[in-house]
């Protein structure tokens, strides 16, 4: 089908409009003027305040008019002086009196202010108009006690007020009355209105929050009146690309005149009408527009035949149903209410859309005769204008029968150009969850009103993000986006504890295991059924059932993996699925009150019974092979890397990467650690040795037939953790995997006969996927968006047709106490210092160190004995990993080297209890430092220091006397182990690679 569509119309960009800022200048203040008895009438019999208020909650519309009343001209004058009135409105007045006196009084003193005359008709009072100049008040109408009438005024003048800038701005509509009677447009100005703010609230449904239909209510069409054929043509010629359609009565005068010239009659020419002036009218326009919906409303019944040989609709004035006449032809042609498609012949309907996604559902069924008749009359464009869908519309609207003469390429258009509205329309906003509507372009939803929760916030955050920065999808083989969501917000966590009575077992010292069951024994409400069937249809995945409680993911404090997250298998049994899916919610609802969650909660200050839990529920990014589900590659991504080696820079971030689920990073797997800057740079892969030792062998995947209500305190028990050589079979590693040669002990890049190594050489060197380049971005908008350093952990998946996508599951700031470092290391005086390096990985405070390990490095000193000193390091090493200590060690060269001559040729275990390790450059030992190369995800993993120092070239500072002076705990011939009476403060900075090893505030004492 999409072969047929022409490439002007396949590729396309919506762009998204805002209803925040239209209809900003409002009439707040009313003052009307009127007699004594119309006052009292008003005030006690209408009611006109009350009613207008009730109106305006009817119609869901916001600030309505406060209104002040006065009888004199008086009285007009001082309020018109203290109070910012938008509006006058003058009322029948008596002989001395009346309402146009008064009004002239007040534009007289009060030029600029808006002024309308309500008058009773009578035939005095229409020969006394005929005379009057009316042109410096705004309207004047015939006033006959319908308060509907002053809701009216009000709009017209806000519409008046408001046209300009609001079509301007998003291309709202505009209907066009053209109407010279002043008693038929008071009449029907209110029926007008009242059909449109009605059909406003029934297309704020399209909306996806409250706040949302509120705003989108702004958008509906305006009405404009015009009393004469220059003023309407004027106005048609301004707003005619978004013309709803036009009403117009049939006589009418063809200008407003020239004061002072008479007719033959001896009126002014302005009250000369035109007989067939609407005629005229609506022909001009059709020579312009012939699409447009052009209706002449008429109380001369032989006028029908004139409009309709001419192809217009027409109304009669005279009949009792003349408005709801008006309503239907509004509905048929001007795209109000349900869209109802016709045959053609019969007029007869064949198919009702009622929304957005109704017509997305129904495009392909539509009879094709129907549709060719609804299309070449650009009804779909209309229909989504009326309903204030203007990208979609104004999009349509240029692709004309005339243009296109392919009734199946227009549906799929159509289908397209929906489909792209509504996932544009859904990236970003937190919709309220409508099982109706969510579907698989649907994109993030709550069920309840409550707090999303920390994660919740952290992936609305995200979905915004990437809503904000086109160019995260600027890459043609490659989509960003978060999974489809649904949170379960905090008022639903109090309603179930509540309901089922769990506060007391909750706060209990209960075992994990007792609360647990007694949280599976409790009921969800049934009324969520039915929305979680729909998220199942809408996503045909597994899903993850996640934590988000209030606390989790804060900017102020570290919360982050304190409770569960359990992923329940897509099944075709949707009841099973529903079963496992409610175990599964009050799985991660007990968690809260485990052992380990009240403690944390202890430790950070926090009240146990104050904690409250959303609950996401998340498609699972990943494909399945046979009975398990994962992805080709999930990370976590951090915006600092302290750590940097080679030419990478701090802020340049770092990113863990490994095959299949998440999970398996965070519990500490074996992972590929690259800079996003630097792909073609993996410390893991410059050496065989390393890149055989340090590489994935293993990886995690979700357990597909692992079905049943039998869910543990532990999160992972349907988790599969399998060998590379099960993912090789599932063909899970084409692009991020290459292959090691016995024969020539080589690696090569793909996959070839031999052991398999995690390299993600095709994304990472090759370019099949441009995950650096997104990851970037992903990284430095996130980061900018929160104004401080962030992780961000992701999944990507990877087709053989090197498309694929890049979902990002969860933002939160780098929160650590220990990491808070506000202090500048330059500062500090070296005299307060052990030692300083200016060239030091690792960031953070730690003031828990009392113990020194150096070697000593006089005359004496030479490298032939480093084998001997790195036996009694590992035996002194082993004595501090008994007594659960730590400790700093300083040396000469490379730790970790496998040539001796170069560093002392520890390996990771034998120097593991090490907080801080020093690389000591000696003036007759000068090695180029190694940058903890060795030991590097060791480093990394552990958050061990690694400091480079060089004194006799005044690189760093080392106060070797000091430990010189302390007694020794133990000393060998090489190796001095020193204790302080107080700790050491240790400070890194990560973003600037300096460190210093403060010395204790007291001097230590001296045997």
């Amino acid at each position: 089908m999409k072969e047929q569509v022409p490439v002007q119309w396949s590729n396309f960009y919506l762009k998204d409009v805002s209803f925040v800022n239209l209809m900003m200048r409002r009439i707040y203040n009313v003052l009307i003027v009127a007699n004594p008895y119309d006052a009292f009438m008003l005030e006690d019999d209408g009611r006109v305040e009350e009613k207008i208020y009730n109106e305006y909650m009817e119609l869901g519309l916001r600030y309505p008019p406060t209104f002040t009343q006065v009888s004199t001209i008086e009285e007009a004058s001082r309020v018109l002086n203290t109070v910012d009135i938008d509006l006058v409105i003058c009322m029948p007045g008596n002989a001395d009196n009346d309402a146009f006196d008064v009004a002239r009084a007040v534009k007289a003193e009060f030029s600029d202010i808006h002024c309308v005359v309500l008058t009773p008709f009578s035939h005095g009072i229409t020969k006394r108009i005929e005379h009057e100049d009316l042109s410096i008040f705004d309207y004047v109408f015939c006033w006959l006690g319908n308060t509907n009438l002053i809701l009216s005024i009000i709009k017209l003048m806000e519409d008046k007020m408001n046209i300009e800038h609001d079509i301007r701005e998003v291309g709202v509509q505009m209907i066009l009355l053209v109407e010279d009677s002043i008693r038929f447009y008071s009449s029907i100005l209110p029926n007008l209105y009242s059909y449109i703010l009605t059909q406003s609230q029934n297309f704020a449904t399209e909306a996806l929050t409250r706040h949302d239909a509120s705003l989108r209510q702004r958008g509906r069409p305006k009405v404009v009146l015009a009393r004469n054929y220059k003023e309407a043509w004027d106005v048609y010629q301004r707003y005619k690309d978004n013309c709803l359609g036009v009403i117009s009565d049939m006589r009418f005068p063809l200008s407003d005149g020239e004061e002072g010239i008479q007719s033959t009659t001896g009126q002014p020419i302005h009250s000369v009408k035109d007989p067939e002036a609407g005629l005229k009218l609506l022909r001009a326009i059709h020579q312009e527009d012939e699409y447009l919906p052009l209706i002449i409303e008429s109380s001369e019944s032989d006028n029908r035949e004139k409009a309709e040989n001419e192809g217009f609709r027409f109304v009669d004035k005279n009949s009792k149903k003349m408005s709801v006449d008006l309503r239907h032809l509004l509905e048929e042609h001007m795209g109000f209410g349900d869209f109802i498609f016709r045959n053609p012949e019969t007029r007869a309907e064949v198919m009702r859309i009622r929304n957005l996604k109704d017509l997305q559902d129904n495009i392909f069924k539509i009879p094709k005769d129907s549709m060719l008749y609804h299309i070449s009359r650009n009804h779909v464009s209309r229909w989504l204008s009326a309903r204030a869908i203007f990208p979609v519309s104004s999009f349509l609207k240029d692709i004309t029968w005339h243009k296109l003469q392919d009734v199946d390429a227009h549906r799929q258009i159509i289908f397209d150009a929906i489909v792209a509205y509504r996932r544009m329309r859904n990236e970003g906003v937190v919709a309220l969850f409508d099982r109706h509507k969510f579907d698989q372009y649907a994109h993030f939803a709550r069920i309840g009103d409550g707090s999303l929760g920390g994660k919740g916030r952290g992936l609305a955050f995200l979905d915004n993000v990437i809503k904000r920065h086109p160019d995260f999808n600027q890459y043609s083989n490659a989509k960003v986006q978060i999974p489809k969501t649904v949170v379960l917000c905090t008022d639903v966590f109090d309603s179930f504890m509540e309901r089922n009575n769990l506060y007391q077992i909750a706060l209990s010292d209960a075992t994990d295991d007792e609360i647990l069951h007694a949280f599976l024994e409790a009921q969800l409400p049934d009324e969520f059924i039915g929305d979680f069937f729909a998220f199942f249809e809408a996503t045909r995945s597994p899903i993850a059932v996640r934590s988000s409680s209030l606390l989790e993911d804060s900017h102020y404090q570290p919360f982050a993996g304190i409770y569960s997250t359990y992923m329940i298998p897509y099944l075709e049994d949707k009841y099973e699925m529903l079963r496992m899916l409610a175990c599964a919610i009050k799985a991660v609802y007990a968690s809260v009150y485990y052992r380990d969650s009240k403690a944390y909660m202890t430790a950070t200050s926090n009240v146990i019974d104050q904690e409250k839990m959303a609950v996401i529920l998340q498609q699972v990014v990943g494909k399945k092979y046979d009975n398990r589900f994962y992805p080709n590659l999930s990370g976590v991504l951090r915006s600092l890397n302290y750590y940097p080696i080679g030419e990478e820079k701090t802020e340049e971030g770092i990113v863990s990467l490994a095959l299949g689920l998440g999970k398996y990073i965070v519990d500490g797997g074996q992972t590929l650690r690259v800079c996003p800057y630097h792909p073609q740079h993996v410390l893991q892969l410059s050496e065989l040795k390393l890149a055989l030792r340090e590489t994935q062998t293993q990886f995690y995947a979700l357990d597909m037939q692992h079905v049943g209500e039998d869910f543990k305190v532990d999160d992972g028990f349907n988790i599969l953790k399998l060998n590379l050589k099960d993912a090789e079979a599932d063909g899970s590693l084409l692009y991020i995997a290459s292959t090691y040669s016995v024969d020539d002990e080589t690696i090569y890049d793909g996959l070839y006969e031999g052991r398999k190594i995690i390299s993600c050489c095709g994304v990472l060197q090759q370019g099949v996927f441009p995950l650096p380049e997104l990851l970037q971005m992903a990284m430095r908008y996130g980061a900018d968006a929160m104004r401080r350093p962030v992780e961000i952990e992701f999944a990507v998946n990877l087709n053989a047709d090197k498309t694929g996508e890049l979902y990002l599951l969860q933002i939160r700031p780098i929160v650590d106490s220990k990491q808070r470092l506000d202090e500048n290391l330059s500062s500090i005086p070296d005299e307060q210092c052990l030692l300083r390096s200016n060239n030091s990985l690792g960031h953070g405070i730690s003031d828990d160190v009392m113990d020194v390990v150096y070697v000593k490095t006089d005359s004496s000193f030479t490298a032939k004995d480093n084998p001997i000193i790195a036996t009694e390091i590992e035996r002194i090493n082993q004595k501090f990993l008994d007594q659960h200590l730590n400790y700093i060690l300083i040396g000469p060269g490379r730790w970790g080297s496998s040539d001796p001559w170069l560093g002392i040729p520890v390996k990771w275990s034998h120097i593991s209890a090490a907080r801080i390790i020093v690389e000591e450059g000696l003036e007759h030992y000068r090695v180029d430092p190694s940058q903890g190369t060795h030991f590097f995800q060791n480093l990394t993993s552990f958050g061990v220091g690694y400091f480079t120092i060089n004194p006799y070239k005044a690189d760093g500072f080392y106060q070797r006397s000091v430990l010189d002076a302390l007694p020794a705990v133990e000393e060998t011939q090489w190796v001095r182990h020193v204790r302080f009476q107080k700790p050491l403060k240790i400070m890194m900075d990560g973003k600037r690679q300096e460190g210093v090893v403060m010395l204790p505030e007291t001097p230590p004492s001296l045997p």
